[in-house]
């Protein structure tokens, strides 16, 4: 099995924004995106052959599924971690004490009351655990891909939050003999 995520593009969004799950555009041209990461996809040797194309229901994932594939199961499980009450607001913005603790326990805590990395976490597995095809391609965000790769890898979460992943970056992992494999990260 080869299971393919690709992050979407760059955003409309000021840096330095908390836009978990906000739903915030593109900031260039969708088609133009697609073409950039379909070409890029055909040079690293990405497996053409897809039994399913799935993305979050975000447009800056569903707008780009819908121009790299005519059908894709849209799942709103494959949304970025929701932030709650910092959605929207500049992480420098959030009190430094509260963002601190936070941090020391990011497994469980949401003292903003969205998800915590575990609930998070536990919504992307559930959508992975139903996947059955020999190739997937998925339209996701950073921290989704991230969980993903860390499961697949067997590695702690916290270590994989940490991965460099560009905007229209590509991850690649290829199944084999019971073991997943990294082909590519971040490609």
């Amino acid at each position: 099995m080869d299971l393919i995520l690709i992050r979407h593009p760059q955003v409309a969004i000021d840096a330095g924004i908390c836009y978990g799950q906000t739903d915030v555009p593109l900031l260039h041209d969708v088609n133009e995106s697609a073409r950039v990461i379909a070409t890029r996809m055909k040079a690293l040797g990405v497996p053409s052959s897809v039994d399913g194309w799935h993305t979050s229901p975000l447009q800056r994932c569903a707008s780009l599924a819908r121009v790299l594939s005519q059908t894709q199961k849209i799942d709103p499980r494959l949304s970025e971690i929701d932030f709650g009450a910092w959605e929207n607001k500049a992480w420098d913005s959030i009190d430094r004490t509260v963002f601190d603790n936070w941090a020391a326990d990011l497994a469980d805590s949401r003292p903003h009351g969205g998800e915590s990395l575990a609930q998070f976490a536990s919504r992307v597995l559930d959508w992975f655990s139903e996947v059955s095809a020999d190739s997937v391609h998925v339209v996701a965000h950073a921290g989704v891909m991230r969980v993903l790769a860390a499961h697949l890898l067997g590695i702690d979460r916290e270590t994989a939050l940490n991965w460099s992943l560009d905007f229209g970056g590509v991850a690649w992992f290829r199944r084999a003999h019971g073991k997943w494999l990294l082909v590519r990260w971040n490609a």
